[in-house]
């Protein structure tokens, strides 16, 4: 995933002159604090869990550029999903004197000792898209509305299914439909607010039978895909056809959370027979993250549906939030309520995002320039 401000390149531009003209969310042109200075004397550190999706990688380039051409030095460092690695990594950011720092966590429990030096440093923290959980010292998080997102890939199943149609209103199918539920990491906050927000929309047709989940797997401990990889999405599929629908019964539906799962569980129904499209009896599949692989696969009418987070925009308030700490000010939240970290309620911004089917890419992503005509027609980043 690509992602820096509102309008792809041109926006970046308008981030940094709007960064540099002391217009970060919140912030004050007379603040002080123990930042304010020469902003190229000073340094964000940049933590991000891994360069194995493509999302993150896209990330970490988006918050550095943007950082970066608001006047700052960044050092952008990624952990390829340990946490050892992120914690030193994070060690050595307050050792040489990083002025703020930007977290996407691994493991949102496992920073502690970290976020304590920190504080002690009196270095602002800011959570990028992951909670941080059980430490007071999170000043700040910027993410989407993730419990929004949940909700939406669940209407989106249902919007696949023909239980509803675009609009919301009930649709012409009446079920019942066989679904099965994948969750994302338990170590990611994120990923008890998206299946919250996918359950209560789902609960309702579960109770009346429109949905049967045919596994009776619907606890998140029974569904979560650990570290979110593709392959143990692939594999649980695998179980599930095997343990599940040998009987000759068939998935009709699979909730998804993110599109490396999506495409670990495609391939699990396409071996099995499956497919290889909806047209020819693919399953309803939701994702997340508008990847370009998967946004292929929609095109293609493989995949069903994404969840569109223009983490340009998480960029662009990333920035403005360094910013306002950095000049000594007090970020813009527009929610103080959602985030328990544990500990506190962590002040939060949260951004909005949109549901793509094959009907929606090219007016939110080719339109927007996240993504070219050519690279969804290739399924690859140019």
């Amino acid at each position: 995933m690509r992602r820096i401000t509102f309008a792809a390149m041109g926006a970046v531009v308008a981030l940094g002159l709007a960064a540099c003209s002391g217009g970060g969310a919140g912030s004050t042109d007379d603040s002080t604090g123990a930042a304010s200075g020469d902003k190229g004397d000073l340094t964000v550190g940049v933590a991000m869990p891994t360069q194995t999706s493509e999302r993150w990688i896209a990330d970490g380039d988006a918050v550095k550029s943007g950082l970066e051409k608001a006047g700052y030095k960044v050092d952008l460092q990624y952990a390829g999903d340990d946490i050892p690695t992120q914690q030193q990594q994070i060690d050595q950011m307050i050792t040489k004197g990083a002025d703020l720092l930007i977290i996407a966590s691994i493991d949102g429990t496992a920073l502690a000792n970290q976020l304590q030096a920190a504080a002690d440093a009196k270095i602002p923290v800011i959570a990028y898209d992951r909670l941080i959980r059980d430490s007071e010292n999170v000043d700040f998080y910027v993410t989407f509305d993730n419990y929004k997102v949940g909700v939406q890939q669940a209407t989106s199943l249902l919007t696949g299914l023909g239980v509803l149609k675009a609009d919301g209103s009930p649709g012409d199918k009446k079920g019942p439909f066989n679904v099965e539920l994948f969750a994302g990491s338990l170590d990611d906050n994120n990923a008890h607010f998206f299946y919250k927000g996918a359950m209560d929309t789902l609960q309702p047709y579960i109770n009346d039978g429109t949905l049967v989940v045919k596994s009776g797997q619907t606890d998140i401990e029974q569904v979560a895909t650990l570290r979110w990889l593709q392959e143990t999405a692939q594999k649980r599929m695998e179980d599930l056809l095997t343990s599940t629908y040998s009987d000759g019964s068939k998935v009709q539906g699979v909730l998804s959370p993110y599109d490396g799962l999506s495409r670990g569980i495609i391939t699990a129904l396409q071996n099995a027979g499956y497919g290889p499209g909806i047209a020819d009896g693919m399953p309803i599949v939701t994702g997340q993250d508008a990847e370009i692989a998967s946004v292929k696969l929609i095109n293609d009418g493989v995949q069903w549906s994404t969840i569109f987070k223009d983490t340009r925009k998480l960029a662009d308030q990333s920035v403005k939030t360094a910013e306002a700490f950095l000049k000594g000010g007090t970020p813009e939240a527009n929610d103080t309520e959602s985030y328990d970290n544990g500990v506190k309620v962590v002040p939060s911004y949260l951004l909005s995002s949109d549901i793509v089917g094959k009907d929606e890419i090219q007016p939110l992503l080719i339109d927007s320039g996240y993504w070219t005509a050519d690279e969804v027609a290739s399924g690859q980043a140019g």
